[in-house]
């Protein structure tokens, strides 16, 4: 079973050594995605509403690019930088995902500066090529 890159402009670049995702098989991963604007490349947003919004825009499209949708997502991890904002991340993250919700772990990280909220996902699309 082979490796698929996934790239898209519809998200920010990778800023590292890393691809924004890999589709092995039927699984699709996503690299931690933050706020990032991928037209300006400047954080979309000061406030957790904003910053989680951009946020799922940006796995999101990661995930449309690999032929996946929201209702494909299964594994969810969330990076805050401040336990506090997890209410009003909830509420957009709730709006954004359908159910049934994918499994999600939720904790406290430092992140870079200005940053909020990363996060990262894992979909089961259709049967893979490799």
């Amino acid at each position: 079973m082979g490796k698929e890159p996934i790239r898209t402009d519809q998200a920010p670049q990778p800023g590292g050594a890393y691809s924004q995702g890999m589709r092995v098989g039927d699984l699709v991963f996503v690299s931690s995605q933050g706020a990032g604007d991928p037209q300006t490349g400047k954080l979309a947003g000061d406030t957790i509403e904003e910053q989680t919004a951009q946020t799922l825009k940006n796995v999101l499209a990661i995930l449309a690019a690999a032929g996946a949708t929201p209702a494909d997502v299964v594994k969810v991890t969330v990076y805050l930088s401040d336990l506090s904002l997890f209410a009003r991340y909830n509420a957009v993250y709730t709006a954004m995902l359908p159910d049934p919700k994918p499994a999600r772990t939720t904790v406290g990280s430092i992140l870079p500066t200005g940053m909020l909220i990363v996060i990262d996902a894992i979909a089961q699309v259709g049967a893979g090529e490799g």
